[in-house]
């Protein structure tokens, strides 16, 4: 067997020693967003530590567990801190916690991060729908043998994040009055941020918005077949856009002042998205 999914087999394993949960939407939490789970309906939580074989965070302000619960009333697991490539773990770990989401029963992967605006129409402080991304610049999780019990050897990337999905997101962002840009992410591996001549080559590329960690965990999420949906909070303006250096002071100042309007656009998500799911 795959060591890689041995590993991951382990990881589920002793998940279900410890948690009788069966989550239908997977959300990770991005910066300013890390004390979303504090505000549902909490079932169950489970620190990483205590998963056998699973890697933890090690990023200040992320605390490191799953969350377990019901947003009104979807079933949900929360992942409160991510896994990043720049912290030295191998990529099959990085995405290791979405496919273990997956495998705990969650269909949906609903993925938030904090991100540098490259699009000159960004501001600090707006939300930008994810229509597509680059993952080009850090290595695939699928490199290596295929794990053929999670999916195909060469998955289709036609449609990463599901029209349908964002459908919803621009519906709750527009019935709550919040105002939402669109576009493409990209991921570069940190954890120094981009020069300008890097942030140039990006947004010719037609990237909009860079960060260090979610394109791998879409492209782990899409092979394994699951439906996902982004919405990234750019916290500042890329290098190059602004004279101005860049801080992780500032990119936590501004996710932590719009992280009110972030957790009512995550919740209203949340909510149509299983109301789609039992229609």
């Amino acid at each position: 067997m795959n060591s890689s999914y041995e590993r991951l087999q382990r990881c589920y394993e002793s998940f279900r020693e410890k948690i009788d949960f069966s989550p239908k939407v997977a959300l990770v939490l991005g910066s300013g967003l890390g004390d979303y789970a504090e505000g549902i309906q909490v079932e169950a939580v489970l620190d990483y530590h205590e998963i056998e074989g699973f890697p933890v965070s090690t990023v200040a302000g992320h605390k490191g567990r799953f969350i377990f619960g019901y947003v009104k009333d979807v079933p949900v697991v929360i992942m409160q801190g991510r896994v990043h490539y720049y912290e030295g773990y191998p990529m099959e770990q990085v995405v290791l916690p979405i496919r273990l989401m997956k495998l705990m029963g969650a269909e949906v992967l609903f993925l938030t991060n904090a991100s540098g605006g490259i699009n000159f129409d960004f501001h600090a402080g707006d939300f930008m729908l994810i229509t597509g991304q680059i993952a080009s610049f850090v290595p695939s999780p699928l490199i290596g043998p295929n794990m053929d019990e999670l999916g195909v050897r060469f998955p289709d990337m036609s449609q990463v994040y599901k029209k349908d999905l964002q459908d919803v997101i621009r519906g709750a962002a527009l019935d709550l009055g919040i105002p939402l840009k669109e576009g493409t992410y990209i991921q570069f591996t940190g954890p120094a941020y981009e020069s300008p001549e890097e942030i140039k080559m990006a947004r010719t590329l037609g990237a909009d918005a860079v960060g260090m960690s979610t394109a791998c965990e879409a492209v782990a999420a899409n092979h394994m077949g699951m439906r996902i949906c982004g919405i990234s909070c750019v916290t500042n303006l890329a290098c190059g856009i602004t004279d101005q250096p860049l801080t992780h002071a500032e990119v936590k100042e501004t996710a932590d002042r719009v992280a009110p309007l972030f957790k009512q656009l995550v919740t209203e998500t949340i909510v149509r998205i299983y109301q789609g799911m039992k229609a």
